[in-house]
């Protein structure tokens, strides 16, 4: 969805590090948790610079330096990655004694639970996903609310009443964000025509393709289709560019707000609004915890109703629908609409 990352950390850096640490002679339990050497980081695919799902968790790192004075190391996972390969990068960060460590996607889910066994006084983070561990702390968010509220959005700006959606890879974490979407605009206009296709079924390159998700984006709207949100971290950025191309198409952002991102600056005008998912918010939380010794562990979930998730308003694209916005969030909140975590 954006450039590749500037970030990125070659596989033969991460095990020369690994061969450094092993040398010194420090066992896995020994290690970690206790150096004070920061946050270690681990992005998924696409890296710091997707404008969205990465760039998020890096805002989180960025103000734990700035308001708190911890220092991190960042690394990018690579596609058509291996458990080994993200259980190495984990076990270096630990090993090297970061602390928090974390692990941005839910790919790392298998990977932390088992790092995670070997350095028990290091806290380990897992985005989007739960895992076991009485040292893990698991951040989920309510995408699927904030997906409903974008679907509002997109019924109610469509011309054609033709509206589309992209996912990166058909797994259970994307379909929360069809599912929400395409309820949001089927109750919003129960005529309206919703499309939803995915870049890849399950490779993770779906998330790191910006050319399929234009290709994508160019066949829908051929169609007719003059509202498309794409939910597919950097490969998005291709999605974005192939509307923008076109007079009178929107293009829904997802994670981060991309209307405010530096590097899609040229097609803003086309950015309707965006699902914003504040992985930056759980990353300090969790960074913070630590720091203050009092380490969150457990399944934490950041939902529609305490900000966990929302919908930019940049732009001023959706100004003139805020009040059916609002109605809908109040319903959700509520507990009035039961918004699906599945197609």
């Amino acid at each position: 969805m954006r450039r590749v990352s500037t970030i990125t950390v070659a596989g033969v850096t991460t095990a020369a590090l690994a061969f450094t640490l092993t040398a010194c002679g420090e066992s896995s339990t020994e290690s970690g948790g206790g150096k004070g050497k920061g946050v270690g980081l681990a992005f998924d695919v696409g890296g710091r610079d997707d404008h969205s799902f990465n760039e998020s968790a890096a805002r989180g790192v960025d103000k734990a330096k700035k308001e708190l004075g911890v220092d991190n190391r960042l690394m990018t996972a690579k596609n058509g990655e291996t458990e080994a390969d993200r259980e190495q990068r984990l076990n270096s960060l630990a090993e090297a004694g970061y602390n928090p460590v974390i692990g941005v996607g839910f790919n790392y889910s298998k990977s932390i639970e088992k790092v995670a066994k070997d350095y028990p006084k290091t806290t380990f983070g897992i985005v989007d996903s739960v895992a076991a561990g009485n040292n893990i702390d698991s951040i989920t968010f309510g995408e699927h609310e904030g997906s409903y509220l974008a679907g509002v959005a997109a019924a109610l700006k469509s011309k054609n009443h033709k509206v589309g959606f992209i996912g990166g890879v058909n797994n259970a974490l994307i379909q929360k964000f069809q599912a929400g979407f395409e309820q949001g605009a089927k109750d919003t206009d129960s005529s309206v025509q919703v499309t939803s296709q995915y870049l890849y079924p399950n490779n993770d390159k779906g998330f790191n393709d910006p050319a399929a998700a234009k290709d994508k984006a160019k066949g829908m709207l051929d169609s007719g289709i003059d509202v498309i949100y794409t939910a597919a971290g950097l490969s998005g950025n291709g999605s974005i560019e192939a509307i923008a191309g076109q007079k009178d198409a929107w293009a829904i952002g997802v994670d981060s707000d991309q209307y405010q991102q530096p590097g899609l600056e040229k097609y803003k005008d086309h950015i309707l609004t965006s699902v914003v998912k504040n992985v930056d918010v759980a990353v300090y939380d969790l960074i913070k915890s630590v720091k203050d010794g009092k380490p969150l562990t457990g399944e934490h979930k950041y939902l529609l109703k305490d900000g966990g998730v929302s919908l930019a308003t940049s732009g001023g694209f959706i100004d003139d629908l805020k009040d059916k916005i609002e109605a809908a969030k109040k319903k959700i909140v509520d507990g009035t609409v039961k918004v699906h975590t599945a197609p």
